[in-house]
């Protein structure tokens, strides 16, 4: 099933999927004298009681069997999506919801933690987003980006971020399916031009319609 005006942010730690949520929000906020379609910005982990468990797992704070995260992964996104007044019910009432990280993150860093069969499995109902954007950089140069930050996540290590890129290309091909677009994009660009790309990709959806600009 897609999940119409559903937009998703994909990439490795450092590829600046964040930073893309946030240049997308200016733009939108700066573009109120047009008829854009409301914006939902959001991200996974969520900002939840599950996802709160999650980040602590992620920092080293709490540890966890790696099936375990798997499994909390799988209920903070349900909660993302069906909660009240979350993904599914924002693009239900015409707003264009954009997610940074969905399904492919757990099947790419939780599948290279416990396996493929346990995230696949909990994640195969799931609906698929109606545009899906990578952001492919190099790991070295990716990482290089965190330096700066207070502590490093659990994955934000060279050695498993190379198998995370390699496990993306190999995997995003066979997860879009006729409804769902799949875009690459070169994030080793300056994020300004990064930004226009997803811009340009962003007004092609239905849901912006006669509203093109």
């Amino acid at each position: 099933m897609i999940l119409q005006n559903f937009v998703v942010f994909e990439g490795g730690d450092g590829s600046g999927t964040s930073t893309q949520i946030e240049l997308l929000r200016r733009r939108f906020d700066s573009c109120r004298d047009r008829a854009l379609p409301a914006l939902f910005t959001t991200c996974e982990p969520t900002g939840g009681p599950i996802g709160a468990m999650i980040r602590r797992f992620l920092r080293g704070d709490l540890p966890l069997r790696p099936e375990t995260a798997a499994r909390l992964f799988a209920a903070d996104r349900n909660e993302h999506l069906y909660g009240s007044g979350a993904v599914a019910d924002r693009c239900g009432r015409g707003e264009l919801a954009v997610s940074d990280r969905y399904v492919p993150s757990s099947l790419v860093y939780q599948g290279l933690d416990c396996g493929e069969e346990l995230p696949a499995l909990l994640n195969r109902d799931f609906p698929l987003p109606q545009l899906l954007l990578f952001f492919d950089l190099d790991p070295e140069t990716a990482l290089d980006r965190l330096e700066g930050r207070p502590y490093r996540d659990l994955y934000e290590r060279l050695d498993f971020q190379v198998r995370v890129r390699e496990r993306y290309r190999a995997l995003l091909p066979a997860y879009a399916s006729p409804g769902t677009r799949l875009e690459y994009l070169d994030a080793s660009r300056p994020a300004e031009a990064v930004a226009e790309d997803v811009w340009r990709l962003l007004q092609e959806l239905p849901i912006f319609g006669s509203r093109n600009t």
